[in-house]
């Protein structure tokens, strides 16, 4: 679930792929806006903690780095407190510290990391505007809210909606599961990172109408690790009823980690940090260096994985069951949602030597990439049989999508399709314009369409009339959801809601198409083994 490290090839690669992992820059304007601008005149706002003052920006008002909770340092591994009020106008103008992770996000990072940003077209005014949230992706390791790609100037202009991106604690800081080794002030430490959006979505409740937007029409959208994330509060009791509609984008989280293999993943922790298993009171005071350098000790749960793989864990009470095992949860039925996915997902962080495979090559690279224990030699045959004319390369690609990024997507929407909860699947199939069309329709692809951000500094889309086409119809999509529970607009064929046998997905596409059950053969060669979520045994 977590991407990789892209392989370096230019400037523009390394932004955009590090789009899901890391934070930088300020954001650029949206394709249908100009430049962006600021006015003399600047926004305020009073929230819980006091006063506010952000600025104009192309019409919207944005307020950025606003406090949700409390400096963190003091709560290592436990849920967080409410942030301190404040006496004076608080300027909130620039990005808040991202949790520390291993990259060099926009706002810097620290412990005092919970923050979101708001962009708005008016400040209550009643307008009761949908509120669309968005949740970063980088796994569960990396990133923050700032990235350029999700700036929301041009949803709120375009749809007339709210949008909120926050920050929230990663990694070890907001995954590494304690109970087992210290007891039960730790027993939420495993899925703190959630809490942390649970209370940024609460704060989102208690504050929407002050930024002209209705708290009960509450949209969570996120992409890679922040659909992962999503799906995770949909089966979560203390997320229930804080938000509305769920739009995944190549994130899901079918199983979360058992309480055993997370506690023998925070055993090698505490040895890679100089720790004896039973001195947690120990982690409290390391420095924050040391912990994350703990955290490259090799995981075992993949050949892949060369650093611990923290993800959500199932400790009984913040998460009491699995997200989407042995079915969808209850609780989130009657949430509409929206699940989506690439079609050359792993096309992302192709190095340059696997564009140039042969048959010899694949099936170690296969093995070790394809996530899924099913004989490497069935899948190589059963690809050449669908597809004869295929090159190890396009084999390679087309496997480790199917078993690693896309299967997961399978299971959730047929776990909605068997509970008969509203779901609607697309798949892009519109490649990038980069490297002459190479990488096709790779991972994080979907994140400057939905927004229509095609000008933001990272995005691979290109400014042309494909790409615009494209980004008018997933970003209408996405506003025609966050308003009306259901993504039809009149720039789209007719979604169909996904259901069995049909499988009904949208292809996103020049032009655009619905079709039953896409790459269902493949589908099929997947599910004759079982699927277990990444890092959760």
């Amino acid at each position: 679930m977590s991407p990789k490290r892209p392989v370096q090839h230019d400037a523009a690669r390394r932004r955009f792929l590090t789009a899901s992992l890391a934070i930088a820059g300020l954001a650029a304007a949206p394709t249908w806006l100009g430049a962006a601008t600021r006015s003399e005149t600047a926004p305020e706002a009073v929230i819980r903690g006091g006063r506010i003052r952000g600025f104009s920006d192309r019409g919207m008002n944005v307020f950025r780095g606003i406090p949700y909770g409390a400096d963190t340092a003091q709560r290592r591994f436990r849920p967080a407190l409410d942030a301190a009020p404040w006496e004076r106008v608080r300027e909130t103008t620039a990005f808040g510290q991202a949790c520390p992770q291993r990259d060099d996000p926009a706002g810097g990072e620290g412990e005092d990391c919970l923050f979101l940003n708001v962009t708005t077209p008016a400040l209550g005014d009643g307008g009761r505007r949908p509120v669309l949230v968005y949740i970063h992706g980088g796994g569960y390791a990396n990133g923050s809210g700032s990235h350029p790609l999700y700036d929301g100037v041009g949803l709120c202009a375009r749809g007339d909606v709210v949008v909120i991106t926050v920050n929230h604690r990663l990694n070890l800081f907001g995954y590494l599961y304690l109970e087992e080794l210290g007891g039960p002030r730790f027993a939420d430490s495993g899925n703190v990172g959630q809490l942390d959006l649970v209370r940024a979505l609460a704060w989102v409740r208690e504050h929407a109408g002050v930024f002209g937007g209705d708290p009960g029409n509450v949209t969570v959208f996120g992409q890679s690790g922040g659909g992962a994330k999503i799906a995770t509060l949909m089966a979560m009791p203390a997320a229930r009823g804080l938000f509305h509609r769920a739009w995944t984008m190549s994130g899901q989280q079918v199983t979360a980690a058992g309480p055993r293999a997370a506690s023998q993943r925070a055993a090698r922790f505490m040895e890679a940090a100089g720790l004896a298993p039973d001195n947690v009171e120990g982690l409290l005071t390391l420095p924050i260096e040391q912990l994350l350098e703990a955290s490259t000790a090799k995981d075992f749960s993949r050949v892949e994985d060369r650093s611990l793989h923290f993800c959500p864990v199932l400790d009984g009470d913040a998460l009491p069951r699995h997200p989407f095992w042995p079915d969808a949860p209850a609780q989130s039925a009657d949430i509409p949602m929206v699940i989506g996915n690439t079609r050359d997902e792993t096309r992302a962080w192709a190095a340059e030597e696997d564009f140039d495979l042969d048959w010899d090559d694949l099936p170690e690279k296969i093995r070790q990439r394809q996530f899924v224990d099913i004989p490497v030699d069935t899948v190589i045959a059963e690809y050449r049989r669908l597809y004869p004319d295929y090159t190890p390369t396009d084999v390679y690609f087309a496997a480790t999508t199917a078993g690693r990024s896309w299967r997961g997507a399978v299971e959730e929407a047929e776990a909605r399709a068997h509970q008969g909860a509203p779901t609607w699947v697309y798949q892009l199939n519109w490649p990038s314009p980069e490297e002459g069309g190479r990488r096709g329709a790779y991972h994080t692809l979907d994140i400057p369409l939905v927004f229509g951000n095609l000008a933001a500094e990272g995005s691979p889309t290109g400014n042309g009339a494909s790409a615009q086409r494209l980004a008018e119809q997933m970003s209408g999509a996405l506003l025609a959801f966050a308003r009306h529970g259901d993504p039809n607009h009149q720039d789209l064929p007719e979604w169909t809601p996904y259901s069995l046998p049909d499988r009904e997905t949208l292809l996103f596409d020049d032009p655009s198409r619905m079709e039953d059950d896409p790459r269902g053969a493949e589908r099929e060669l997947y599910q004759r083994v079982p699927f277990i979520q990444r890092g959760t045994t």
